[in-house]
């Protein structure tokens, strides 16, 4: 199975990755996880999306706040699928990353998921992935419906708290 590349500009995004880590893990999907800042650390950056591929890498995550290049930075390196997580940092609650990250110019598509949005960029790959992995699919079949067991358990639970 190709592994997915976890790229964060910043160790204050680290809350923000461990969702995405810890959804990967439930899945089986094998990560792999740096601190690349694409202002502080453009080289290592680059050079980390130019050798994905090759390294075994079959989508890239990549998450930042404020001005949030990142994503950008690693689609620039790569045609693997990157999948840009906007940050929420103390100034704008995050709507700078946001923009910053969905709004790429033609040719250098970045998906883009909600602020803060680390499980879904984790599904996000995960589907991306089970394009070629009937078992990763199955898992993420099973996964909506242990997801959708819950939420009518507690249908149930509350129905039977506040109904008359």
């Amino acid at each position: 199975m190709k592994k997915v590349g976890i790229v964060m500009g910043s160790d204050s995004d680290l809350p923000i990755i461990r969702k995405t880590t810890d959804t990967l893990t439930s899945l089986e999907i094998p990560f792999e996880v740096h601190v690349y800042s694409a202002h502080r650390t453009p080289e290592q950056a680059s050079r980390f999306a130019r050798e994905a591929r090759e390294n075994g890498f079959g989508v890239i995550i990549a998450a930042a706040g404020m001005a949030a290049h990142l994503a950008g930075a690693m689609a620039a390196g790569t045609t693997l699928p990157v999948i840009g997580i906007p940050c929420k940092s103390q100034y704008l609650d995050g709507i700078d990353a946001l923009l910053s990250t969905v709004q790429m110019p033609s040719g250098m598509p970045v998906a883009t998921v909600a602020i803060n949005g680390g499980v879904n960029a984790a599904l996000l790959a995960a589907q991306i992935l089970a394009l070629s992995d009937d078992a990763l699919a199955d898992k993420l079949i099973a996964k909506r419906e242990a997801d959708k067991a819950k939420v009518l358990e507690k249908d149930q639970q509350i129905a039977a708290e506040l109904n008359q």
